[in-house]
C-alpha cells in the first residue's frame, strides 16, 4: 500500500492535471476560432492563424490557461448581441470556409498583416563568378558578384563603383534609363558597402581603358543591386587607398579595427603569402623527403630554456600551472627516441620576453628532427628548401651552395654570429700597425694578449661629425656592445 500510495498517486494526480490541461486547451482554441470569425474578413487569415495555433498545441496543453488575455480580448472585441457560447465542434471551423465579409459581423480593430506562406524559404547569396577573375572572354556574359564597395563616383551623370573581393576589383556601372532602380540603389551606396550586383560583363570604351588594372578592358553593367550590410558611422580610414597614403596608419588604429586592416591589399598579400610559404614547405618535406607532420602539445610542463615561460592555471588542479612552449623542445626529442625518422611541424611558440625586431611574445617556426643523418645532409636539405621558396614565391634564384662562414670565421670579420654580409663592413686586424705606439689603451690591450681591429666606413669623414662619433647615436651603438671607448681616425681626400 505504501508503495503504491508512493508511485501511483503522483502519476494519478499527474495525469488528471494533464487532462484537465488538454480540455482547458481545446476550450481556448474553440473560443478563439469563434472571436476571431467576427473580426477576420478572409478565411484564409483564419484558417492560417488555426493551423498555427493547432501545430502549437503540444507545446500549449503543458502550460496553465492565460484566461485573463480572452477575457480581455471578449471585452474590447466581440459586441454584447452575439453568444458566447463555447463548444468542442467548433474547433473543426478552422478549416471550413467563412461568409463573405458583407455577412459577417465585424468590429473597429484592425486585422492583423497577413503571414508568410509556410513554403517560404530563406534565400542564400550566391555568386556565379570572381571580380578579379573576369576578362575579355567573359564579355556578354551575365554575372553575379558578391564583394565590398571599394570606390564610387558620379560622372556624366552615370555611376562607378570599383567592388573588391579577395581576387580583385572590377568597375561596375549603372544604365538609368533601362534599370532605374539598380542606378538609384548604387547612388546611395557607399565605401565599404557589403552588396550583391547582377549584371552584364561588356567592354570599356577606348577612352577608359585602365591597363594598370587586371580588369581594366571590361566592366560590369548593373540591373540588379542588393545591400547585404551597410556601414552606419564613419570609417576610420580609407581602406582602398591607405596602402598609398604618404603618412602611415598608426598601429594603434589599425589594431583596434583589425577586421578593416585585414581587407588592406598589402595585409592581403602578407596573409597569403605565408599561406603559399607554409603550403610549399609542406608538400617539398613531405612529398620529396618523407617527413612526418606532428602536431605537438600546446599546455606542458615548464622546461629551462632561454626566456621565462607564459603560465596557465589548472582548474582541475589547484595551485598548479601549465607552461605554454617555448618551442617543442621536449616533444620532438620524444619523437626521436620513439623512432620516427623524419619529424616536422610548423610550430606556435611563446616566450616572455622583450621585444625585437624579429621576435614577439607569439611566433611561429618551422621545426624539423631528423635521425641518423650528417651535418653536410642537414644543411643541403635546408639550402634545398629556401632555394625552392625563393624561387616559386618570388622568382629569385639562389646561389648553389650558400656562402657559409664557420663560426670563428663570422665572429673574426663581422664581430657576429649572424652578419648581413650585404654592407661589407668587416673588421680588419691592424695589430702589427700599432705594435709600436705610445696611446696607452692600444699598447696596454696588445701587451695584454688582445687585438686592435678598425672598421672602414667609406666616406665617413664626411658623414659623421667629431659629435657624433664622441658622444652621438654611433658612440652609445659601440657602449652597448661592449666598447668601454670609440677611438676614431679621419683620412681626408688627400690622404691625411
Amino acid at each position: 500500500i505504501t508503495l503504491l500510495i508512493r508511485y501511483l498517486l503522483p502519476i494519478t494526480v499527474a495525469l488528471c492535471s494533464h487532462l484537465l490541461n488538454v480540455f482547458s486547451s481545446i476550450l481556448l482554441i474553440s473560443e478563439f476560432s469563434f472571436f476571431q470569425s467576427l473580426s477576420f474578413t478572409s478565411s484564409f487569415n483564419l484558417s492560417l492563424n488555426m493551423s498555427l495555433f493547432l501545430k502549437a498545441m503540444p507545446l500549449m496543453v503543458l502550460r496553465p490557461r492565460p484566461s485573463f488575455f480572452f477575457h480581455s480580448r471578449v471585452s474590447t472585441t466581440i459586441p454584447t448581441l452575439v453568444s458566447t457560447t463555447r463548444t468542442v465542434s467548433s474547433l473543426s471551423a478552422s478549416i471550413q470556409p467563412l461568409p463573405s465579409a458583407s455577412e459577417t459581423l465585424t468590429s473597429n480593430a484592425k486585422p492583423p498583416p497577413p503571414l508568410l506562406p509556410f513554403n517560404e524559404s530563406l534565400q542564400w547569396v550566391t555568386r556565379t563568378h570572381f571580380c578579379g577573375e573576369l576578362s575579355l572572354n567573359d564579355v556578354g556574359k551575365k554575372v553575379q558578384l558578391c564583394g565590398w564597395v571599394a570606390l564610387h563616383r558620379v560622372h556624366g551623370g552615370l555611376t562607378f563603383l570599383n567592388l573588391r573581393d579577395h581576387t580583385g576589383i572590377v568597375q561596375v556601372t549603372t544604365l538609368p534609363d533601362d534599370f532605374p532602380l539598380a542606378h538609384s540603389v548604387i547612388n546611395d551606396l557607399r565605401l565599404e558597402y557589403v552588396v550583391s550586383i547582377e549584371g552584364v560583363v561588356r567592354s570599356r570604351p577606348n577612352e577608359s581603358i585602365n591597363k594598370k588594372m587586371k580588369t581594366g578592358f571590361i566592366e560590369v553593367a548593373a540591373n540588379e543591386v542588393h545591400v547585404l550590410n551597410s556601414v552606419n558611422s564613419k570609417l576610420p580610414f580609407l581602406v582602398t587607398t591607405s596602402d598609398d597614403a604618404k603618412d602611415s596608419l598608426k598601429e594603434e588604429i589599425r589594431l583596434r579595427y583589425r577586421c578593416l586592416d585585414l581587407r588592406r591589399q598589402q595585409m592581403n598579400f602578407n596573409i597569403l603569402l605565408r599561406h603559399k610559404v607554409v603550403k610549399l614547405i609542406r608538400r617539398h618535406l613531405e612529398d620529396i623527403h618523407g617527413f612526418v607532420e606532428i602536431e605537438t602539445p600546446i599546455l606542458s610542463r615548464s622546461t629551462p630554456e632561454g626566456a621565462r615561460d607564459y603560465l596557465v592555471p589548472s582548474r582541475v588542479q589547484p595551485g598548479t600551472f601549465y607552461a605554454l612552449p617555448q618551442s617543442p623542445q621536449l616533444f620532438k626529442q620524444m619523437l626521436m627516441v620513439a623512432g620516427f625518422d623524419k619529424y616536422y611541424q610548423v610550430a606556435r611558440c611563446f616566450r616572455d620576453e622583450d621585444l625585437r625586431a624579429d621576435r614577439q611574445p607569439e611566433f611561429t617556426q618551422l621545426d624539423m628532427k631528423m635521425a641518423f643523418t650528417p651535418l653536410e645532409d642537414m644543411l643541403t636539405l635546408n639550402e634545398e628548401l629556401i632555394r625552392k621558396v625563393f624561387l616559386e614565391i618570388k622568382g629569385v634564384e639562389l646561389p648553389n651552395p650558400f656562402p657559409r662562414l664557420t663560426y670563428a670565421e663570422a665572429m673574426n670579420r663581422y664581430g657576429s654570429d649572424r652578419p648581413d654580409t650585404r654592407f661589407d663592413l668587416e673588421l680588419k686586424d691592424v695589430s702589427d700597425i700599432f705594435s709600436g705606439s705610445s696611446f696607452k689603451v692600444f699598447s696596454d690591450s696588445l701587451e695584454s694578449g688582445g687585438i686592435i681591429k678598425v672598421l672602414c666606413v667609406p666616406n665617413g669623414a664626411k658623414k659623421y661629425s667629431n659629435s657624433t662619433l664622441k658622444k652621438g647615436d654611433i658612440y652609445n651603438e659601440a657602449f652597448k656592445s661592449g666598447a668601454k671607448g670609440l677611438p676614431f681616425l679621419k683620412i681626408t681626400e688627400n690622404g691625411k
